[in-house]
């Protein structure tokens, strides 16, 4: 099954200009080299139609550090589906699991395949954009093509059965890709895995694991299945939010009135 990236992590240090001339005034400005950009894909949620619910997505990332320590940060999210194939998702900040810190809610995002409108709202400045939407496809998932795998790597999958989770059937499967020594400049062979249970019913992936050199452990989970309608007021855009409507192309400016051809 497909997926998309739900949360992209960035941090940014911020100083006011008086601020840093204040203590420094002969430091000549530079700009910032180095850093990174992490995405974290969650699961996807295709606009399937006549099967309604509510639920939870539960993320859990755990990373390891060159020392050995770990680095461990989750969040719980709500999504749900109406009969009309609309798609109502939070999306969360990721916080540290040691339960000191409360995961606010950084967007709304609700879709409508039918009017084809997907609104991003952001609490924080109360404003949405409207874009147009594209539903995604509903389908089980399938193993990367070995076109976009690193030359040379060999991937393997295995069928892993069915379970019930939540009430509702699963069926599983793992993908195991190991790239060898040597391919993209790693000195020994490298191991990932990927595990999928999906719900023929809800089209989506209930259990989602990656374990990745690069990226880490991720665990995607979703809980408290309803099936049925969920409450109609959660593809409601917020009151009070200033809209932007991206689908319309810029406007340009006009040729000034007094220019006359030579």
């Amino acid at each position: 099954m497909k997926s998309i990236p739900i949360l992209s992590l960035a941090c940014f240090l911020i100083l006011p200009n008086s601020f840093s001339q204040a203590q420094a005034p002969q430091q000549p400005q530079r700009i910032p080299d180095g850093g990174t950009r992490e995405v974290l894909l969650s699961i996807l949620i295709p606009s399937l139609p006549n099967a309604p619910f509510t639920a939870t997505v539960n993320t859990e990332w755990i990373r390891q550090l060159p020392d050995g320590s770990t680095i461990t940060l989750k969040n719980r999210r709500a999504i749900a589906r109406d009969a009309a194939g609309r798609i109502f998702q939070e999306r969360r900040a990721l916080v540290p699991d040691d339960g000191k810190a409360q995961s606010g809610v950084t967007q709304i995002e609700i879709s409508d395949p039918v009017t084809r409108e997907l609104y991003i709202c952001m609490p924080h400045g109360r404003t949405c954009q409207v874009e147009i939407f594209s539903p995604p496809e509903s389908l089980p998932y399938t193993p990367p093509a070995k076109a976009h795998m690193a030359q040379g790597s060999t991937s393997e999958s295995e069928d892993l059965g069915k379970q019930s989770i939540g009430g509702l059937e699963t069926v599983g499967m793992r993908e195991t890709t190991i790239i060898p020594a040597g391919t993209i400049g790693n000195n020994s062979p490298l191991l990932s895995k990927r595990e999928f249970w999906f719900s023929p019913r809800l089209g989506v992936n209930l259990i989602s694991k990656l374990q990745d050199p690069f990226s880490g452990t991720q665990n995607f989970e979703v809980s408290d299945i309803t099936l049925g309608e969920p409450d109609a007021k959660l593809f409601e855009v917020p009151g009070g939010f200033k809209i932007r409507d991206l689908r319309k192309p810029p406007e340009l400016s006009s040729p000034s009135a007094s220019a006359t051809p030579n």
